[in-house]
């Protein structure tokens, strides 16, 4: 009777995981235009703002203020946990955080310098302390640095829908 059970419970552990998705972190949707690899939702990376236009946009927009747009930048850094989040390069040292419409999407963890296009909105946002030291957690941060975060700070902020990463 004990091996009519366990011949069971593997079978009903098979078929349950037959069904789902076999997409990892690290593996893009799709290959969409040659050189790049496609993750989220598929984008071209035709009318997309440099680095320049970008920051000027970035500049024009208060708190709270949101605009949809596509850019080119290179990535700073990625979330070392899951590949939730990353950084991306803007002009005088500023960095937009860049994270994925409802998680739809995970960036792999070793695209630190590359180029990516990154389509959605842009907003401005006040991040908290706590938020600030998750995410330095995250990045792979010392424990001094993390001490060292004791103010809540501006932040250039994206959501995207989709993202293509330079080969």
């Amino acid at each position: 009777m004990k091996r009519i059970n366990i011949l069971l419970v593997i079978i009903v552990c098979f078929f349950s995981c037959k069904g789902q998705d076999k997409q990892t972190e690290s593996e893009p949707t799709t290959e969409v235009t040659t050189g790049f690899s496609s993750f989220g939702a598929e984008i071209g990376v035709d009318n997309a703002l440099n680095v320049s236009d970008m920051t000027l946009k970035y500049q024009n927009l208060k708190v709270a203020d949101t605009i949809t747009t596509k850019f080119t930048g290179t990535v700073i850094d990625v979330c070392q946990a899951k590949g939730c989040w990353m950084n991306v390069e803007l002009e005088n040292g500023a960095q937009a955080m860049v994270k994925f419409k409802d998680y739809g999407f995970f960036m792999p963890k070793d695209i630190a310098g590359k180029q990516v296009v990154v389509n959605g909105l842009a907003f401005v946002e006040e991040m908290s302390v706590e938020e600030q030291r998750h995410y330095a957690e995250d990045g792979g941060e010392s424990e001094e640095a993390i001490a060292a975060i004791v103010s809540p700070k501006k932040t250039l902020r994206f959501e995207a829908d989709g993202v293509l990463l330079k080969q």
